[in-house]
This record gives structure tokens, sequence and C-alpha cells, in this order.
């Protein structure tokens, strides 16, 4: 290793060790709350056996549902290898509880890219298309308060723990319940929704803990512990699951079906070993953004302070870097480290974006990749890591075209 690079990823690591002791033993906490669930309903190898057909009184379903309502504190869940991503999950959540003529009032400014059409596309199905209407609020607590008053349609308010593509921190817990507070002072009647991806574990409770009504994710990110190969969770108060239900299948059957052909196993085991790939992917993000903030770049998480989710973002100043930053991302990964990222027009974007992705499970967030939009300030968004010590290498990489011996 390049001597000036080592030293730099030695001392960002000492300066951080207080921090990682306090990642440690969050991680333990949240280790411990999954091995209760495990015990509270028995798991056994007759979780693990695919189903075929409708699935009626599929164990294995049943059971993994069970699981994340009792990790999440919620009535009830739907965890499903039929939900394709975090997006999909969302978006079964508003259309699940929203009617026509409802409002969604987003709290913490536009929610991610993917999500945009999903709300006000025309023509193609969106929530717009059906008279769902949608207002936008960005952290202004007093503007948010004045429109639940005024505005009686308003059924949704919905939060997005994480950044997406904005430079922001992602929300604490502490920041949520600060909101539900505020929100409910206004108005009990509205469903309060939180976009938890990337938040799952990072804290010592999730979001239901703090009075949100529900929340939804993708199984391969922290939740899925690098191992679930598909699918998305929400969890939450049973009459918004049960309506969410009907609309994943049809309001008749709800999550009485659904059968899954391959082994329910690495969704077990996925989940039990999520709290220490999150601790991983947590310290990951803080090495990234320390080594880059000690080089004069601006990066958010600041240095030293543990982040709401596992992604750190930095700016980096021109399309060119962030391009070489990517691409050393790709050079080190696991799968496809000969590949090299181009930026391209990708489905529910509206910048071309580049991505590295050599991951296990294709476009696993959970495991080290980055991306980035092409568009000023240019700022790249590094997330997840199996392994510290993977991320480790990946920080060298990344500096090796930046410091010279």
């Amino acid at each position: 290793m390049n001597k000036k690079i080592e030293k730099i990823i030695e001392d960002a690591e000492k300066s951080l060790k207080t921090q990682f002791e306090v990642i440690d033993k969050n991680a333990l906490k949240r280790q411990k709350d999954v091995l209760d669930a495990f015990r509270k309903f028995n798991v056994g190898q007759r979780h693990f056996a695919p189903t075929n057909g409708y699935g009626y009184d599929d164990i294995a379903r049943d059971t993994l549902c069970n699981l994340y309502a009792g990790v999440f504190k919620a009535e009830a869940a739907i965890v499903s290898p039929l939900i394709v991503s975090g997006t999909h999950a969302l978006s079964l959540c508003l259309f699940g509880i929203l009617r026509p003529g409802d409002t969604m009032l987003a709290v913490t400014g536009a929610p991610y890219d993917t999500l945009q059409e999903v709300i006000g596309g025309k023509g193609n199905g969106s929530l717009a298309d059906f008279g769902v209407k949608y207002r936008e609020v960005r952290f202004d607590g007093e503007q948010m308060c004045e429109i639940l008053r005024g505005d009686r349609t308003v059924k949704l308010v919905f939060m997005g723990r994480s950044r997406g593509y904005e430079w922001r921190d992602a929300l604490k817990l502490s920041d949520i319940a600060e909101l539900v507070k505020q929100i409910r002072s206004v108005r009990e009647d509205v469903v309060i929704m939180c976009d938890n991806c990337y938040g799952e574990f990072v804290e010592d409770e999730e979001p239901i803990s703090c009075g949100v009504d529900i929340v939804a994710g993708s199984l391969i990110k922290n939740i899925g512990g690098g191992l679930a190969p598909t699918g998305g969770y929400i969890c939450g108060k049973k009459a918004y699951i049960d309506q969410i239900a009907g609309r994943l299948t049809a309001p008749s059957i709800g999550m009485e079906v659904g059968s899954y052909a391959g082994s329910y196993r690495n969704f077990y085991q996925g989940l039990f070993l999520a709290p220490h790939v999150t601790a991983c992917a947590l310290k990951s993000a803080m090495l990234f953004s320390k080594v880059f903030s000690d080089l004069g770049y601006d990066a958010s998480p600041k240095p030293g302070v543990i982040p709401g989710d596992i992604i750190c973002a930095v700016k980096l100043g021109s399309a060119d870097k962030v391009i070489e930053f990517v691409r050393a991302i790709q050079r080190v990964s696991p799968i496809d480290s000969n590949v090299t990222p181009f930026p391209w027009d990708m489905p529910g974007y509206t910048d071309q974006v580049i991505m590295a992705a050599g991951t296990f499970v294709a476009g696993a967030s959970i495991e080290l990749s980055a991306d980035s939009p092409i568009r000023e300030p240019y700022i790249v968004y590094v997330q997840g890591a199996f392994t510290y010590e993977h991320a480790k290498i990946a920080v060298e990489e990344c500096l090796e075209g930046l410091i010279k011996d």
C-alpha cells in the first residue's frame, strides 16, 4: 500500500475508535432483538421449505412476516419476494392507503427519484391519475403544521429517512420522533409513513417505536443481511397492513396466498445476520467520510458523526472525479471487477446515473456499492459493505488516483 494512504487510513481509524465502539454496542442490542424474535416464533428447518401454487397456509411466509413484526415492534408485517424493490414496497403503501381526493404530504422534501412518477406521472397509473393530490415541505415544522390544520384532505404524511440524492443528513430516530410529535399535535387522524430504506438496524429501535404508523423498505438493503435474493417488507398497524396486502395481491385474498418456489432460508438467515452486516456498513460509511474530509472534500455525514443510514455522500466537484470514484469501487468488487461502469439513462431517474454494483445479489446496496447522478455539484454516494475490511480496501483504491508517493 502507498505509505501516505496507509497513514491516512490508520489515522482515520484511530479517530473513529469511540464511535465504532458505539456501533458495536448497538449491533449487540439489535442482534439480541432478532434472536429473541427467532426464539419466540420457534423458527426451525420447516420454515425454509419452498412452496408453490397459491401458497395457502405457507408457514414459512407467515412466520417470516411475524418475525419482522416482532423485530420492528409492529402490529403486523408483509415480507414478500413478490415485492420487487423498495420503490415497489413504498408504492404499495401509498396505493393501499390513499384514495381519490386524498392528499399526500411529504415533509422531508421530495421523495427519492424513483417515486416521482409513482406520485405525479401522467397517464401511467400514478397516484395523480387516480385523483390523489400531492404537497411538499422541506423540514419546515411551522409550514407543515399550517398545511395539516388547513387542508383536511391530507390523509398521509410521508418522510424519507435516508437522503436519496439530496445533500442532507439522514434522519435519526430523535428527528423522526420530533416530526411525529409535531404532526400529532395538530392531527391525530393522518397516517404517518416512513421510507426506511438504508436505515434498518442503524439505531437501537425502528421508527415504529417513535409513533410512525407504516415503514417500508427493500430486502436487498440492510434488513436482508446481504443474503435475501429479492423482496421487500412493510411493517405497521394491522388495519393499514391489511389494506396494503389487498393491493399486493387482491382485496379478496390479501396475504392468504403467495408462494415462493425457492428456499426461504436466505430470508431468515439474512435477517439474523443483518445487525452485524449493518454495523460493518456503518463503519465503512464513517471511514469514507473521515478520509475524504481529511483530504479537503465535503462529506456527509460529517467526520466522526454516526450517520442515520449506511450512506456516505462526498462532493467531488466534477463528473470526471465521480466517474473515476465509481470505477474504483467496481474494480475492488468481488463480482464483475473487470467491468467498466459508464453513465446511462436508468429507468426512473431524471439524470444519467453511474453505478458500481459488483454484488452477489444484483443491485444489492447493503453490499459495497456506489452511484451518482451526473449533475452538479457532482456528489457520489457510497454505501454498504459485507465486511469493514472490504471497505478499507475500497478506500485505498479510491485514493490511489488522488495521492502519489
